[in-house]
């Protein structure tokens, strides 16, 4: 279970994912105003002064209401903060949530950040929080987005046609997952060993 009442901290030599919090707009407002280009993709835009300030508050406001818990990103390595992730759609009672809302400033893209943060994540939804299912959506012609999740290990379940909006009109997303009898009999380990 992910307890939105507790002040889940998750860290690494690399990395530190601490609760979002409103003032945490200062780190990523750098983010917003110079590469907007970072929310192509995104279904809440971050891009600019005002969507940044909104992108946070409705990570906050979902936090109250049980269904989201958003983190921002410390970079351990660049001593620098590099963008924000979350489990949202936490459903405790089917013990599922969905990872996902990730980006990353554009420094810290490809440098191996991803892959220590989502292994932090997969590592407390399975064995801390006990979950059975972590799902991954994204838009269907995000394809550096499609090729990380699978890089992890996320097996492909298929195809949303047309399942929601987004700033650019409709969006198909493609639905990938782990559930925790694969993270425990190979992808996690798998993940763990390519940290290093």
């Amino acid at each position: 279970m992910i307890d939105v009442n507790t002040d889940i901290r998750l860290e690494s030599d690399r990395v530190l994912l601490r609760p979002l919090r409103a003032e945490d707009s200062e780190h990523l407002m750098p983010f917003a105003l110079n590469e907007p280009q970072l929310w192509t993709y995104s279904l809440v835009q971050g891009g600019g002064r005002e969507n940044m300030l909104n992108y946070i508050k409705l990570a906050i406001d979902g936090r109250v209401s049980g269904t989201v818990f958003p983190f921002i990103i410390y970079d351990k390595s660049a001593q620098a903060y590099a963008g924000s992730t979350r489990f949202y759609d936490i459903q405790n009672h089917h013990l599922t949530t969905q990872l996902g809302f990730t980006w990353l400033g554009n420094a810290f893209q490809g440098t191996g950040l991803n892959r220590h943060m989502k292994w932090l994540m997969l590592d407390y939804a399975f064995r801390e929080a006990r979950l059975e299912r972590v799902e991954f959506r994204a838009d269907m012609n995000n394809a550096r987005s499609i090729a990380a999740m699978k890089s992890i290990g996320c097996v492909e379940e298929g195809i949303l046609r047309s399942n929601c909006t987004s700033p650019t009109g409709r969006r198909s997303s493609i639905v990938l997952s782990i559930l925790k009898e694969e993270w425990e009999s190979r992808v996690g380990d798998a993940l763990r060993a390519s940290l290093r």
